[in-house]
């Protein structure tokens, strides 16, 4: 859920970052442009204005605009515009981005059962592009291709499976291998506006889950399994116009969305065109001179527009640096010798010279150093550091690191790091975390591989990182809701390993993580959840399954022609997509 840079230019930004973070924020009004990190405040260049082309761009192509089968953060954001889940996040700046309201739903859901049922009730009245009504039954079809045809639909998270009433010992094979087509009985639509969840267990904050994309209504008529990402049916403000695949997404006005049913969207362009494959240099310069409104990805500018922006006042003043509820790591694979070995996890944690990695990645302002599991802006983070690393100068001490790794037996190693091709950040990052291995003796090649495909086929993918001696992994994970569980599930609990689409790349199993994720989930008391939430990441720690890096930070910039942008925390620190717009 992103670049190689000289010395003197990360000297320059690392100096313009700290003049940047000391900037004062406006007091929250709309028409902050011209103040660094004004849309994290409040609305920039509010506006109701209608026409106009809205223009993204992005360095690769998403792995998936179906809805049910994707897992990035931009593209949650991006397919609200045609896809609408049950609930979704308001849109407003930072911390404010949080709130949950219904969406498809006409409320929040109502428990029952002690948490273990969830009943939503759908707004009368909205229909899908060729003007059929939306059903509950559309809703469930949805979560059951989403969640139980994995062979077919793999790339999104399985919270659904792992909690559903009724999949106990894998039964369901899901839709397209339910020969008796009656589905799911845990999940029961009474009516065609009604649909109701049953759990094995309770779920405290199930109205959170139920805002993924997984949630946003399917017609198993008009379903066509993978190549439903080439024409999806929409039932948001916007609908598929034209899409060439790896080149150009262009979406124009849904006809048949109405304000009456939908109080969060306004419907303001004519049209969004969403070039992909763009050279991210090109998509900087495209975002200055206003040819493109938005970088999709929402990773933020590279490495040399990063330096020209910080190092120009007019510039900067057009930048917003959020936090996004974001951890850059490095994952450890706990199956992959020599690292089933705890010791050797251990001297990892300690070899990795992260000051160095920060540098890699563009200095402080894209983050500050890491030492937990939690972000600092996720409820529940504590500040502990169990592997405190030691600086002489800008040597670092290495002591700890080959103690641990004589204690391991493991002698001269060698392994495979993976990263992503088309985020140049990360693959100097792991050629950094390289360069810090070799002295203690493990030599490490990487291999890198586009975003479309780096958990499809490769990162997420036990299989593969067993064959290919895959002991290391570059990873960004940001949370799937913004509390301790939607950000710890997916990369921790050993029920969330899947054989591709994996998120927890550490492949961890651990009983007593399980366990304590498990009673927090069901716990309503929402501080004693936290607590559990701080105990789980020094667990995780004591495992030695990751080495935190940097609490990611983003430095974007504004494009003059657009409005309505508001950078959210619900989605890593992006834009909000639902409502922006062209500057008339």
């Amino acid at each position: 859920m992103r670049r190689s840079v000289p010395v003197a230019t990360i000297a320059a930004i690392t100096s313009a970052g700290l003049l940047l973070a000391g900037c004062s924020g406006g007091k929250g009004s709309s028409e902050g442009s011209g103040e660094a990190n004004a849309a994290t405040k409040g609305v920039v260049n509010a506006s109701d204005a209608k026409g106009g082309t809205v223009t993204y761009a992005m360095s690769d192509a998403p792995e998936s605009f179906d809805p049910g089968n994707t897992y990035y953060a931009f593209i949650y954001n991006f397919s609200r515009l045609y896809a609408r889940p049950l609930t979704t996040f308001k849109p407003g700046p930072g911390p404010k981005g949080n709130q949950l309201v219904p969406d498809l739903a006409e409320s929040m859901g109502k428990p029952s059962d002690g948490g273990k049922t969830w009943t939503y009730k759908l707004r009368k009245g909205i229909k899908y592009e060729d003007g059929s009504t939306v059903t509950s039954q559309d809703v469930k079809y949805a979560v059951e291709r989403s969640n139980f045809a994995r062979d077919v639909l793999s790339l999104g998270p399985n919270y659904f499976q792992q909690f559903l009433k009724d999949n106990d010992g894998g039964g369901y094979k899901g839709p397209y291998k339910d020969k008796s087509k009656a589905g799911l009985k845990s999940i029961e639509t009474p009516d065609d506006q009604t649909i109701v969840f049953h759990l094995k267990k309770p779920f405290a904050e199930f109205d959170y889950l139920v805002s993924a994309p997984q949630t946003a209504p399917v017609p198993q008529a008009k379903d066509k399994g993978a190549d439903y990402t080439k024409s999806v049916l929409s039932t948001g403000s916007y609908k598929f116009q034209s899409y060439q695949e790896g080149k150009q997404l262009t979406l124009v006005r849904n006809p048949q969305w109405s304000a009456k049913t939908d109080p969060l969207r306004k419907q303001l362009p004519d049209k969004i065109v969403l070039n992909l494959k763009v050279a991210q240099s090109t998509i900087d310069k495209d975002l200055q001179s206003g040819n493109t409104l938005v970088d999709l990805a929402g990773r933020g500018v590279d490495g040399q527009t990063q330096a020209q922006l910080l190092t120009n006042s007019d510039e900067k003043a057009n930048t917003d640096n959020a936090l996004g509820q974001r951890l850059v790591y490095t994952a450890i694979n706990t199956k992959v010798k020599p690292f089933d070995n705890l010791e050797c996890r251990k001297a990892i944690e300690y070899a990795i010279d992260k000051k160095a990695v920060q540098t890699a990645l563009g200095g402080p302002i894209r983050g500050e150093l890491a030492s937990t599991v939690l972000p600092t802006d996720i409820a529940g983070y504590q500040k502990y550091d169990l592997y405190p690393q030691k600086y002489t100068g800008d040597k670092l001490d290495l002591s700890e690191a080959k103690k641990h790794w004589d204690k391991c037996g493991a002698g001269k190693t060698t392994t495979t790091i993976l990263a992503r091709n088309d985020r140049q950040d990360e693959v100097d990052a792991a050629t950094s975390v390289i360069e810090s291995l070799k002295k203690i003796g493990v030599t490490a090649k990487i291999q890198s591989y586009p975003t479309s495909k780096y958990f499809s086929d490769y990162a997420g993918v036990p299989e593969f990182n067993k064959k290919n001696n895959v002991g290391l992994i570059m990873m960004q994970w940001g949370s799937d809701f913004p509390t301790g569980y939607g950000y710890l599930q997916q990369i921790l609990n050993g029920k969330a390993i899947s054989k591709s689409g994996n998120t927890n790349l550490s492949e961890l199993d651990d009983p007593e993580i399980n366990k304590l994720l498990e009673t927090a989930i069901a716990n309503t008391d929402k501080a004693a959840r936290e607590k559990a939430y701080a105990e789980i990441d020094k667990k995780t720690m004591e495992q030695a399954a990751l080495v935190p890096l940097t609490y990611f930070k983003v430095l974007m910039y504004r494009s003059p022609k657009a409005t309505n942008l508001v950078s959210t925390s619900a989605f890593s620190g992006q834009y909000d997509y639902l409502n922006i717009g062209v500057k008339k």
